[in-house]
């Protein structure tokens, strides 16, 4: 999908930082200027990135410093770049579930993807070639809540409402109501399959209700271009449909694997990234048999990469 990368003027304060073409490790920020300060929405995969984030910030944030920075999730794309802002003055804020997940372990298991010698380093490579993950400070949280959490900003109101786990365990959505906008982090990709984690994927469909029901003008997604309700409804549509036809498969004893090859994904094979669905249906089978063991970030990321490479995993 074609769309500008760089700063957006959302209105009423708000804007957002897309970086195309929001594929792997390409995201999204948000900055919402209040008077005399501003929050920031998210951090990016590398200090390169993040950097070139701020400086085109720079000129909105001049009179009105980052004073708060909520990352949505423990995903590196969305907080890797955290030590460029962090400093005496700025609060970093997430959920507590997502902070437990901000550690230099997180930083040393992405990093490890991209060297080693198989069918995931053979994936991985070719998307992190944009990315350098050298010198980053893992830079967590200095406040964290669970549930809700309502702040403000230089006079103005802002939510961030806790939908998950969902994507990943603590998932994070930002609101500005008198601007109606709201930055969803992973719960909506736009222009990517949705891709769940953590889930399961019942959840990751609830986590879709809250944004919709706040009824914003704009959507800011973790990846992709700017949407709006209908953007949103289409990352249910996929969700529920992965849902529906994974349980069937289940019900008739179909192995995950005979799943992901007999789901018919037609309705949907615009999206990139079609390769998430491998990881998709494993959870909701784990979700229906809770004898399964649960799948770590490794073995999702080796069923992604063999479905994208035609390999075996």
């Amino acid at each position: 999908m074609q769309y500008d990368k760089g700063p957006h003027d959302l209105g009423g304060g708000c804007f957002a930082f897309l970086l195309p073409d929001g594929h792997w490790g390409e995201s999204n920020t948000g900055l919402i200027r209040g008077d005399g300060e501003s929050l920031l929405v998210d951090t990016l995969y590398d200090l390169a990135h993040t950097q070139e984030m701020l400086d085109a910030y720079a000129p909105l944030t001049a009179d009105h410093p980052i004073r708060t920075l909520v990352n949505t999730h423990s995903d590196g794309d969305h907080w890797f770049g955290n030590q460029l802002v962090a400093g005496e003055g700025v609060e970093i804020i997430a959920s507590q579930a997502a902070a437990d997940l901000m550690t230099e372990h997180n930083v040393v298991e992405m990093a490890a993807l991209h060297d080693r010698h198989d069918h995931v380093g053979d994936f991985i490579r070719p998307i992190a070639a944009a990315f350098d993950l050298s010198g980053i400070i893992p830079t967590p949280p200095t406040h964290t809540f669970s549930g809700h959490l309502d702040l403000v900003v230089g006079g103005r109101e802002v939510s961030l409402i806790e939908v998950g786990p969902a994507h990943t365990d603590g998932d994070v959505l930002i609101h500005a109501p008198e601007a109606g906008v709201v930055w969803t982090g992973d719960i909506v990709f736009i222009g990517g399959a949705p891709l769940v984690w953590t889930g399961p994927v019942s959840r990751c469909i609830a986590a879709v209700d809250p944004i919709l029901a706040l009824d914003p003008k704009v959507v800011v997604p973790g990846h992709g271009p700017l949407t709006d309700g209908a953007g949103v409804k289409r990352v249910r549509d996929y969700l529920e449909h992965v849902a529906t036809e994974a349980t069937r498969r289940f019900e008739e004893g179909q192995t995950v694997e005979e799943a992901v090859k007999s789901i018919d994904m037609s309705a949907f094979a615009d999206l990139s990234e079609q390769g998430r669905i491998a990881a998709n249906v494993l959870n909701v089978y784990e979700e229906l048999d809770a004898a399964r063991p649960r799948a770590d970030r490794l073995e999702q990321f080796s069923r992604i990469a063999a479905y994208e490479l035609g390999v075996e995993a």
